[in-house]
């Protein structure tokens, strides 16, 4: 079985059997100067930060695939209550981390006919 991520409590379908604890996976990033200076001034004209989005969605990729070795390692086959968390840091560093609780889970069998 790969690992399920949940942002809820549970998974349908499935009975956590064991719980083993937090997880997460985080990421530092410094800005850079030439894409603040572009993004400054996209900003003016209106629209998507393209650059900026891009950058975000490798890092969610990123702090997700530690999250999941760091739960992979403690013998979990889910993670339940996952969220993630972003923030600055001296203004010039951005700070994410995705976290969840690493369990076991089971097929729930009793529910079926």
């Amino acid at each position: 079985m790969s690992m399920l991520i949940s942002t809820m409590n549970d998974i349908p379908g499935y009975r956590i059997t064991e719980v083993l604890g937090e997880v997460f996976g985080l990421t530092v990033r410094s800005r850079n100067v030439g894409s603040q200076f572009g993004a400054a001034f996209k900003a003016l004209a209106g629209g998507e930060l393209k650059g900026m989005t891009k950058n975000l969605v490798e890092s969610r990729k990123e702090v997700l695939g530690r999250m999941v070795d760091e739960a992979v390692a403690k013998g979990a086959d889910a993670i339940v209550a996952m969220r993630f968390d972003t923030s600055e840091m001296a203004g010039n560093w951005t700070e994410i981390c995705a976290y969840g609780t690493a369990v076991r889970i089971e097929s729930d069998t009793s529910h079926s006919s």
